[in-house]
């Protein structure tokens, strides 16, 4: 699937130790790209996210990294920035290229090797492997040890991962199977996309279904248990006993629409709603919730600026739900972690009895 690479000038490209279940994934605007970022959860690790805001100087950054190994996974960054600085990119000044590189962490040092992170050689062929063809889903990149559905503690936990979406703007409420699906037919036309990396404290829920796709799961019982599942917030309390934070849902929404810092920050905003409709509970004190917007600006709207940025964020919000969904579907059973196409299967299986 494209997914967000449907965006003219955006390439994803990936890196990953499958062994150490860790990994970073790059977005790179090789052309640049306006910026914007909104951080909702309470325990972010983020770098260059104060140059976004509308009142400071730079105005296009060309990349974002998305990466597991907690504080130490921004150090991949700097690996993306070499990769960029040999390619004469970046922020001009007297004494040469500055790449602006943002970033954002997950906690994923609990499942595999946590004395293994990605570093700034993961960085740098993250860059190598980037492309504009389809993207990969599931365990890849910054989503290989992701996992969701902890706030019962970690022994409860599902395999989460790395989705994407993406749809034209005309196509609002319209998120069928294969509207995201490629690339072709696209010249001309305003499009919104989304990657999320979904390592949430709290469920996955599908917002069209109105169902649990991924969460807190009792294994021996056969069936989710955390707030997801309950709608309550009963359970808070025994996640912050046991001490696992190991959390964090950090994505980028991505539009070939033109807008500038002001608009890119306010688009980020809104397209939080979509971990919020997607992710019970979202933006809590054990994650970093952290949204990243990226403008290609390419295309014009209809020049009235308010209900632009109305338009585009509401879409953005409607693609990230999707991207987040989509990034449990596709998980595959990693680290003792089951995935949905595991309980998927057991549920067949008991039908079938």
């Amino acid at each position: 699937m494209h997914g967000i690479t449907r965006i003219p000038g955006v390439l994803v490209g990936h890196a990953q130790n499958d062994e150490a279940l860790t990994g970073c994934t790059v977005v790179l605007t090789p052309g640049g790209a306006v910026a914007g970022v909104d951080v909702r959860g309470s325990a972010p690790g983020t770098r260059e996210t104060d140059l976004m805001r509308p009142c400071n100087q730079v105005e296009k950054i060309q990349a974002v990294v998305l990466s597991g190994g907690s504080a130490y996974g921004l150090d991949s960054a700097s690996g993306v920035m070499r990769f960029l600085e040999g390619k004469g990119v970046g922020f001009a000044t007297p004494f040469g290229v500055v790449p602006i590189v943002g970033a954002a962490v997950i906690y994923d040092l609990g499942l595999g090797d946590p004395k293994v992170r990605p570093d700034a050689e993961m960085g740098y062929a993250a860059c190598l492997a980037a492309s504009s063809g389809p993207c990969r889903e599931g365990n890849v990149g910054a989503g290989t040890g992701a996992t969701v559905g902890k706030i019962m503690g970690p022994e409860y936990a599902m395999k989460g991962g790395l989705g994407t979406y993406a749809t034209l703007l005309s196509g609002m409420g319209q998120l069928e199977a294969g509207v995201g699906a490629g690339a072709d037919g696209d010249d001309g036309q305003v499009l919104v996309g989304a990657l999320a990396v979904v390592n949430a404290l709290g469920d996955v829920i599908d917002p069209w279904a109105g169902r649990v796709v991924a969460g807190a799961y009792d294994r021996g019982a056969g069936r989710f248990v955390g707030p997801g599942a309950s709608r309550t917030g009963a359970n808070l309390t025994i996640q912050a006993q046991t001490g696992a934070c190991m959390n964090t849902t950090i994505a980028v929404v991505a539009t070939n629409a033109i807008l500038d810092k002001e608009g890119a920050n306010k688009v980020a905003q809104m397209a939080q709603d979509g971990l919020a409709r997607a992710i019970v509970p979202a933006h809590t004190m054990y994650d970093g919730d952290t949204v990243f917007c990226l403008s290609t600006a390419e295309r014009p709207l209809s020049g009235e600026k308010a209900a632009d940025i109305t338009a585009i964020g509401s879409l953005a919000a409607e693609v990230l739900a999707a991207a987040v969904v989509r990034a449990v579907e596709a998980a595959r059973q990693a680290g003792g972690c089951p995935a949905v196409c595991d309980i998927e299967t057991r549920r067949r299986d008991s039908d079938r009895k």
